[in-house]
């Protein structure tokens, strides 16, 4: 038996999935007030908990084998630091907790590529750079730094076995909660996005990373931790694949990066007010600025993963959402 941990996000359910295709017997871990489109009608055992609360992890994890730990907020917000710190630091630590107290074989964590410091550009980012909460962009960035060096603390005093495993930005199909690059894709659709910002960020598909996080279970070392990448990927490169795979014209007016910093910052005001998932704030436009030359050499050489062309992948989000009835149409 396994369970997987926020098992209706975008990596959570399209995991799921990856399992039961291989025969799997499969929990599943959900808030009591969870949207279960994502995993509805698939063959799960479903218990409802929560990662901040401990005693309900100790009776979820009763005779699992594996956790696959993907519970956490992810967020380009700013102001979001308590509540990141007590699901994101806190909620693994309970995890641990959960794990020793109930035998079990095995913790994959989901981490992110924004735990690491970032080196200069020019740089390639691998395994090499250390885990750093002052060396990393913004309060998420923060929270998953804190919580992989807590797990890997943890690790070394003995007692539990987790592998650890850090994927860049993700893209793909079964994205219903929308995920950020989601929302630039229905934005786009929906012909509101009227410029683009200069920069670039390392995409890899969902589909990968579930096999993937597979793959550490079945062969990562533990204590070890995994960069699962695929492209780096130019802004202009990307909205140019959505003309093509949405059918409307890209925005042509680019937005100097000082300017957009700038009105991230009011941006965010707005996306909170309307209740929006938002496409940039001053965060973001720091991301895209920042070194996304990534390697994910160890992960293909001891574990086997691989990533498929990032075009592929924006295709068949692009063509999921449609599927869905959730990509806009102009008028």
């Amino acid at each position: 038996m396994v369970i997987v941990t926020g098992a209706t996000g975008h990596i959570g359910n399209v995991l799921v999935r990856e399992l039961i295709a291989r025969d799997l017997s499969v929990r599943v871990l959900v808030l009591p007030d969870d949207d279960i489109r994502p995993i509805a009608g698939l063959n799960v055992d479903t218990v409802y908990g929560d990662i901040t609360d401990v005693e309900s992890l100790k009776s979820a994890f009763k005779g699992v084998d594996i956790v696959f730990h993907l519970a956490g907020i992810v967020t380009i917000m700013p102001g979001m630091a308590a509540v990141l710190e007590k699901v994101n630091v806190g909620g693994v630590r309970n995890v641990i907790d959960a794990c020793r107290a109930c035998g079990v074989r095995r913790l994959v964590y989901t981490s992110s590529i924004h735990a690491v410091a970032e080196p200069p550009h020019g740089t390639v980012i691998d395994e090499s750079q250390p885990f750093s909460p002052e060396r990393v962009l913004g309060d998420y960035a923060r929270s998953k730094a804190r919580a992989t060096l807590l797990l890997l603390d943890e690790i070394k005093k003995g007692g539990l076995d987790g592998v650890i495993c850090c994927p860049t930005g993700v893209i793909g199909p079964w994205d219903y909660g929308i995920s950020n690059i989601g929302q630039l894709i229905i934005d786009f659709a929906s012909g509101r996005l009227k410029s683009y910002v200069s920069g670039a960020y390392d995409f890899v598909d969902v589909r990968d990373i579930a096999r993937g996080l597979i793959l550490a279970a079945e062969k990562g070392q533990s204590g070890r931790h995994y960069i699962f990448s695929g492209a780096q990927v130019q802004v202009p490169e990307l909205i140019k694949e959505l003309e093509h795979d949405i059918g409307y014209p890209a925005p042509t007016y680019r937005i100097p990066a000082v300017i957009a910093r700038v009105a991230g910052v009011l941006a965010s005001v707005y996306y909170r007010l309307l209740r929006r998932k938002p496409v940039f704030t001053a965060y973001s436009i720091d991301v895209l600025r920042s070194n996304s030359m990534v390697s994910s050499a160890r992960a293909r050489r001891e574990l086997g993963f691989n990533s498929r062309p990032w075009q592929e992948t924006i295709r068949d989000h692009v063509e999921w959402f449609r599927t869905e009835g959730m990509l806009p149409v102009r008028r």
